[in-house]
């Protein structure tokens, strides 16, 4: 974070462990990442707190937890400049989140289309976690000051419910919190599913749905050509009516650099399974670099661990400033 005397605005993302880190998040957000850190003050969390409200294997989170850490670093970011950590290495975090849980309403929760989404796929486990998530998250966020959070269209509403709960407190006891604003970048490829083109590529669907930043070259290959296309053997941008072709350029241009009505006029009458060919080696390429780098990572154990807890110091001492804050308004006493 800058030393400097000048405020630079706050940017704060956060990510579960529960999973692959898929391409799509990789184009749209993570590698984007790298050229904010030279505009903002960022904080880039490893939210393993969220992950607890589904069932884990303890030794699947641990491992997935120091694989999201290497892969924000393989990636480009730089864990002096911004702060990678925790969410579980910052108390601050769960504390805010029980004060902010009791200026949240049961109705605001009740509405959340994450919450009746993930009861419905987990009716075993509707814990309550599940659904007083959107509170933590608002710590997440309003815990650092926070002016900015890069939000897809998933997230819109726990980032409308953070605002809210922040312009209630600011309300009731003055100037408490900045209310943060979404960060929308001005261009991005939105990546779609391989199989279901109509839909946004997701590491909760198929594994053919999507590619994985560690997929191997082989595996990366192997999705491309079974990826869905159609019988019009014409490679046009059209997303409405040739998903599956558009997508795959849509791929292509983010990775390769060139812009899609040139890639349109280079493969014009050379077939689907070129196109696919093409995205596949691009796609292998970019991806090289930060799978190197993961690997020469994921070797330094030691290196990973003292990253994250000189992180969540930086990090603590930015959140504690708040929670002072916030006590001294809301009447807790402190000595």
């Amino acid at each position: 974070m800058t030393d400097n005397n000048v405020r630079r605005q706050v940017l704060y993302s956060g990510i579960q462990p529960s999973g692959r880190i898929q391409l799509g998040n990789y184009i749209g957000a993570i590698r984007n990442f790298v050229l904010l850190e030279k505009d903002y003050d960022c904080l880039f969390c490893v939210v393993d707190l969220h992950a607890l409200t589904i069932r884990n294997l303890p030794a699947d989170l641990r491992r997935q937890t120091m694989e999201l850490a290497a892969l924000y670093i393989a990636c480009g970011l730089d864990p002096k400049q911004s702060i990678i950590y925790c969410q579980s290495h910052v108390p601050e975090h769960a504390e805010l989140a029980w004060v902010l849980n009791c200026y949240t309403y049961m109705g605001e929760l009740s509405r959340m289309t994450q919450f009746k989404d993930k009861s419905s796929r987990h009716k075993d486990n509707i814990n309550a976690g599940l659904f007083t998530y959107p509170a933590l998250m608002a710590a997440d966020i309003l815990l650092y000051q926070t002016d900015l959070v890069p939000v897809g269209a998933d997230q819109k509403q726990h980032l409308e419910i953070t605002r809210d709960i922040a312009l209630r407190i600011n309300g009731l006891y003055g100037d408490v919190f900045r209310v943060p604003e979404p960060y929308i970048p001005k261009t991005t490829a939105k990546i779609m599913s391989l199989t279901e083109p109509e839909r946004k590529m997701s590491k909760s669907d198929e594994e053919d749905s999507f590619v994985a930043i560690l997929d191997s070259p082989d595996v990366i290959r192997r999705k491309f050509k079974r990826a869905v296309t159609d019988s019009l053997a014409d490679i046009r941008f059209d997303p409405d009516n040739q998903p599956g072709v558009s997508n795959l350029l849509s791929i292509l241009s983010a990775t390769s650099g060139t812009g899609i009505d040139a890639l349109v006029d280079e493969l014009a009458g050379r077939g689907y399974g070129v196109l696919k060919e093409r995205t596949a080696e691009a796609v292998i390429e970019q991806l090289k670099p930060v799978q190197d780098e993961f690997a020469r990572l994921m070797k330094d154990k030691a290196y990973l661990a003292d990253v994250l807890k000189e992180n969540a110091g930086r990090a603590s001492v930015l959140a504690q400033r708040t929670l002072r804050k916030l006590y001294k308004k809301i009447g807790l006493y402190q000595p």
